[in-house]
């Protein structure tokens, strides 16, 4: 069977927590991949920021109060709410 199945059946697939992965942007020198979330018919707001320290990636997950009923939607807000994180913030979010 797949890996990916795998990581389903012991809840750490995003489909298994709700949760729908899209393509990430590069912003920076950061990557941005929105992670939004169904819950109750609609999508909540969430991505996750990365960045590369030599061999070492950091990353900072966040997630917003924003509810969407279109998935595109909320993954556009994830987009906008990572790059003002990483323009607030830069390599601080990763302390």
């Amino acid at each position: 069977f797949k890996l990916g199945n795998l990581f389903g059946r012991l809840g750490g697939g995003s489909e298994a927590a709700g949760e729908a992965s899209a393509d990430a942007v590069e912003y920076q020198g950061y990557r941005i991949r929105p992670a939004c979330r169904k819950e109750g018919g609609q999508w909540i707001t969430a991505g996750v920021v990365t960045k590369r320290f030599g061999e070492e990636v950091k990353e900072h997950r966040f997630i917003r109060a924003d509810k969407y009923a279109a998935r595109g939607d909320a993954e556009a807000c994830a987009i906008s709410k990572g790059q003002r994180i990483v323009d607030e913030q830069g390599d601080r979010m990763f302390d």
